[in-house]
């Protein structure tokens, strides 16, 4: 689609068409939904502009976008930091969430990822950039290494040892849980 786009430009919408949704899903995960808008069109604008720059040899355009947003993502870190740091004091210390409704009450999977919601966003702000953006591209973009190699512009061994890391400081900071793992999360319970 993108050489299509160099002789007929109209071709690149069905690009944003078919990952205006990831993108936008993706930013707002990291930046809120309020700032989701501008930068998934923002993406967009930039992919168009740089379409001749694309690699060509490239077969799928997917981590060059997830690429672009994740650099201007970079733009707004410190936005991201707060956003992250506000919702690890929003989780009250009472072991309820936002809308007052006791976790008891909640479906069992859903229970787990409430209760580590404030941890695991204090852990992600913490986290330096390069390890936070490798993180999210893998677990919110849903890319692999390679695609991930590839939208931030490292080589596939520099994600896979940052996304290591990354787990690491975020185990530690979950005090040795890791809340996607159901064994870790029933420990846990049984400690709590």
């Amino acid at each position: 689609m993108v050489r299509r786009s160099l002789t007929d430009p109209d071709v690149f919408a069905e690009l944003f068409h078919r990952y205006a949704d990831d993108i936008h899903r993706y930013v707002a995960r990291r930046l809120g939904a309020e700032a989701a808008d501008d930068l998934m069109a923002e993406t967009f604008v930039v992919a168009f502009q740089q379409r001749r720059r694309y690699d060509l040899a490239r077969s799928e355009a997917r981590p060059w976008l997830y690429g672009i947003a994740t650099n201007l993502v970079g733009g707004h870190r410190r936005a991201e930091a707060r956003r992250l740091r506000a919702m690890s004091r929003a989780a009250a210390p009472d072991g309820r969430g936002a809308e007052g409704e006791p976790l008891a009450d909640r479906v069992a999977a859903r229970v787990s990822a409430e209760g580590a919601r404030g941890a695991l966003a204090g852990a992600l702000a913490a986290l330096p950039a390069r390890y936070r953006d490798v993180l999210l591209v893998v677990a919110w973009g849903d890319l692999d290494y390679a695609e991930a190699a590839e939208a931030l512009g490292v080589p596939v061994g520099t994600v896979r040892s940052r996304l290591h890391r990354a787990r690491k400081r975020v185990r530690a900071a979950l005090g040795g849980t890791d809340p996607t793992r159901t064994e870790d999360v029933q420990e846990g319970a049984e400690h709590g």
